[in-house]
């Protein structure tokens, strides 16, 4: 979940707490408190403008409870903000069958946040509803379902109806935005499909964009059919699209900042 940990790391003067107390701030929700009051309003301001943007990182706010906070304490504190902005790896399966649930299942120790659908909501077990960074739900309109994706995400289409499987790489390949698109299916099943594409309108380009089938390894086809195996595969295949190097920004504070604020005086809380 995207969340930033709030933590007091120097006081002077008169505070509400002392130093290392600490709080979960959330998109909306946060836990514990730094001493409440407008103080820790501006906070979780700061915490959530700073989550808005998606990027991970720390920042350091200062607040004189008597000037910028007007609060009556008359104290200085200074809070380090760490920000966690969730998954950097959106993925979203198209379809509940065989190989879509055992794709799903081993994604679960992976730290990717993953979108479900199905036509066929029965087919959702109640051990989705245990999983985390998974959420799931009904495939009811392949552009609608396509439009609530968020940018960068990788896709797999394998649903139980050809049909459904065209309408949403119809609309995948529309999208821009969209980090990969897969498709289950055979080599016959491709061409059968890009080639509708083709007379459907579509460039090239667009049709291009689609990966099929899925899985290959080393560009070999894998002769091993069951439903695990082509997971496997599919899954290995995602590890590569969405590798990326870590994020610069989360490297800590610059080295001349920590030494300026941990070079602090002793300090008091009330």
């Amino acid at each position: 979940m995207p969340h930033v940990l709030a933590t007091l790391v120097t006081c002077q003067g008169s505070t509400p707490r002392e130093p290392g107390a600490r709080m979960v701030i959330t998109p909306t929700e946060c836990f514990d408190t730094l001493g409440g009051g407008t103080f820790e309003w501006q906070t979780l301001e700061a915490a959530r403008s700073f989550l808005s943007t998606g990027k991970p990182g720390f920042h350091l706010e200062t607040f004189s409870l008597g000037g910028r906070s007007g609060q009556c304490c008359g104290g200085y504190v200074n809070v380090l903000l760490e920000v966690f902005p969730g998954s950097r790896v959106n993925v979203a399966v198209f379809g509940a069958g065989h190989v879509g649930g055992e794709i799903v299942s081993l994604c679960a120790p992976l730290p990717w946040q993953l979108y479900w659908f199905d036509s066929r909501l029965d087919v959702f077990t109640e051990r989705c509803r245990h999983q985390p960074r998974l959420e799931y739900g009904t495939l009811d309109d392949a552009k609608t379902s396509v439009a609530t994706l968020p940018p960068d995400t990788h896709t797999l289409v394998m649903t139980h109806d050809h049909d459904e499987d065209y309408a949403l790489v119809a609309a995948l390949i529309l999208r821009d935005d969209i980090a990969s698109i897969g498709l289950i299916g055979s080599e016959s099943k491709w061409a059968s499909f890009a080639g509708r594409l083709k007379r459907d309108g579509y460039s090239e380009n667009r049709i291009n964009r689609v990966r099929s089938p899925i899985g290959r390894i080393q560009n070999a086809k894998l002769q091993d059919k069951t439903p695990y195996a082509i997971a496997l595969t599919a899954v290995s295949e995602l590890l590569w699209l969405a590798d990326m190097p870590p994020n610069q920004e989360s490297r800590g504070l610059d080295p001349h900042m920590a030494r300026t604020l941990f070079a602090k005086s002793p300090t008091t809380s009330s």
